[in-house]
């Protein structure tokens, strides 16, 4: 056989539908590989995933060699790979950060999401960097400087509005990005802002190792020491869900959609992915001169996805449009509760009677609140008409409302491959200059320049049947790739004889041909260049801006700030401390907001306390926000 032949049109991926049109990316968490792999394969155009060391959760960390075979998995489909490289680094753990960063780069890892500054002066490959939300990026100000300063995209805060969003949009280049939460649990305090957990125990979130006091139960106490709410988890809120406010959000000018989760399971981030991958690809479809897709292929689900059976404290949009926010806390329990399914009826024995609202299966996870206003859970044995048997014996009051959190089928049908994903392909089959010994067969990714031919000579007689179908077949046998036909222009005559085997060999040399030149023309974002002129906002920074080292120190003096104070995990402050920031404000929750008249609600001051700690609320109504300091 001759060699391949091959045509290719530009280095790198692009789309033939206008410079204008903006990439919406889904971006996905991956506690490990292959969770990340489930993501890919349900639909996310990249995933952020824990890398050795110094993520914001100490938990997910993740190995050099399942990174680079995650990386490998994902560029397949264009889709990227981002390692969170999120907390603050010491000075003595700066040379292996560095090394870290190498190591990562040389994996194939597409960017790093970074908090600490002194990543910028240490001596590292051209990875993109992206800002993290812990930078706590609440001003169009500040987001315009880390833009000048490199960052090719910056995470906003969860607490921004739909006006905010649009705003720090206006205040950036058109090449970098602009980062949102879309889904899952929202930190009350303001995002790289909370020493509350370093404060009550020594657990700095900002070195991914946060105690999460926000979902404690506390008494609301004032200063006399009255309770005036006992027992419940007032800091704790629902979790985000923005599934209708997609179009909304892309419009004010968000190109990447973030789901949290970087300790979930497979079977939730195959859930969630899978439901806003509907959503976006609606938004995307509908909007073809706006909007493009952040990688290639699409996926198939063998299953229904509904967010409301996947792991949530209930759900809040948050502060997306403040006019239409309603509860954002979960007072009663930091857990999931369910799906509610029916209501206890009598227990005898071992059988619990129930009204049943909804069909129960064998091994399902049931909830309910307990007489000391608890929720505690059972697992169902069996479920027989209106009877269920719990595993365990226990104590459901009558008249209690029966909630389920655990799906023994849905769970069963999540634990199995319930997705694929593929590259749709052209294929133009065709004689090549008249020469009947000689086939061409074009294979292209549409919307894209990608495009490679392969050849082959075979011997080619005249059939007694037909063969256009039986071409069509053989050359459609794509399995086992990452590819599937989309169209075949079959330009030889019906009537030609084309051996499969013949026909088989060149669809194999194509598709590897366009596998390689895929890998080759990988379009693997660089860092951006400092902008050494430009001039941080504000001239004093206190520790709330958590510098934890020279080298960042050294990063904020080199663009204009006068004054720095050490991080509070490097020294912690005299006095009484602001721990939490938040825009979360427990009188408004309560009904007893200071600007809405609700001052004679609840006196004034008002403290938060358990047995392991006491914080001071304070409330600036100016800004509408609530601080908290540690008092003991």
């Amino acid at each position: 056989m001759p060699a391949d032949e091959m045509s290719a049109s530009a280095p790198s991926l692009s789309h033939n539908k206008g410079a204008g049109i903006r990439a919406l990316e889904l971006l996905a968490p991956a506690r490990d590989a292959e969770v990340g792999r489930q993501a890919v394969l349900h639909g996310a155009d990249a995933v952020y995933i824990g890398g050795p060391s110094h993520g914001a959760r100490a938990a997910a960390a993740n190995g050099l060699s399942d990174i680079a075979a995650l990386c490998d998995f994902a560029h397949q489909y264009y889709a990227r790979v981002y390692v969170t490289l999120n907390t603050l680094v010491y000075d003595g753990e700066l040379a292996a950060v560095e090394r870290q960063v190498r190591d990562l780069w040389r994996a194939g890892v597409d960017a790093l999401i970074v908090q600490d500054m002194s990543l910028l002066r240490l001596d590292l490959p051209p990875i993109a960097l992206h800002a993290s939300t812990q930078c706590d990026i609440c001003t169009p100000e500040k987001a315009a400087f880390l833009a000048r300063c490199g960052f090719s995209q910056l995470v906003l805060p969860r607490e921004l509005s739909e006006a905010e969003i649009a705003e720090m949009r206006r205040a950036l280049p058109a090449d970098v990005a602009l980062e949102a939460f879309v889904h899952g649990a929202l930190c009350v305090s303001y995002s790289g802002d909370c020493q509350a957990s370093c404060a009550a125990n020594g657990r700095s979130a900002n070195r991914g190792e946060c105690a999460q006091m926000c979902r404690m139960a506390y008494d609301l106490v004032d200063a006399s020491g009255r309770v005036l709410v006992k027992d419940k988890h007032l800091l704790s809120l629902r979790d985000l869900n923005r599934l209708s406010d997609l179009p909304a959000m892309a419009a004010a000018g968000i190109s990447s959609f973030k789901i949290e989760g970087r300790l979930k399971d497979a079977a939730y981030v195959k859930t969630v992915v899978a439901a806003y991958r509907q959503r976006l690809d609606a938004l995307i479809d509908a909007n073809p001169g706006l909007y493009r897709h952040a990688s290639l292929g699409r996926a198939s689900l063998g299953f229904e996805p509904d967010v409301n059976k996947a792991f949530n404290r209930g759900f809040t949009r948050y502060f997306f449009d403040p006019a239409s926010a309603g509860r954002m806390a979960c007072h009663d329990t930091p857990k999931w509760v369910g799906e509610r399914v029916g209501i206890a009826g009598r227990t005898a024995g071992n059988k619990l009677m129930a009204s049943i609202e909804r069909p129960l299966n064998n091994g399902d996870g049931l909830g309910f609140f307990g007489r000391d206003g608890k929720y505690a859970g059972f697992r169902a044995n069996r479920v027989e008409g209106r009877v269920i048997f719990p595993a365990s014996r226990v104590d459901v009051p009558a008249g209690a409302v029966l909630y389920r959190n655990s799906d023994a089928r849905l769970d069963a049908q999540l634990a199995r491959e319930t997705a694929t994903r593929s590259i749709g392909v052209n294929m133009r089959l065709a004689v090549v200059n008249g020469k009947l010994t000689r086939l061409a067969l074009e294979v292209e990714v549409p919307d894209t320049d990608l495009l490679v031919v392969s050849t082959i000579d075979c011997a080619i007689d005249r059939a007694k049947q037909p063969q256009d179908a039986s071409r069509r077949a053989t050359l459609s046998k794509l399995g086992g790739t990452e590819f599937s036909m989309l169209s075949l222009a079959d330009g030889l005559d019906p009537m030609a004889f084309v051996p499969a085997s013949a026909l088989a060999n060149l669809r194999r040399q194509a598709i590897a041909l366009l596998q390689s030149e895929m890998r080759a023309r990988y379009p693997r974002d660089l860092r951006r260049s400092e902008d050494l002129s430009a001039q941080y906002p504000d001239k004093v920074l206190t520790y709330h801006a958590n510098v934890a080292n020279a080298k960042a120190r050294e990063f904020y003096l080199s663009h204009g700030v006068e004054r720095i104070e050490p991080a509070f995990e490097s020294r912690r402050p005299e006095g009484k401390p602001v721990v939490m920031t938040t825009r979360y404000c427990l009188r408004r929750e309560l009904g007893a907001c200071l600007r809405e008249g609700g001052a004679s609600k609840l006196p004034s001051p008002i403290y938060l306390q358990n047995k392991a700690v006491r914080y001071g609320l304070h409330f600036d109504c100016a800004r509408c926000r609530m601080e908290l300091t540690h008092e003991s």
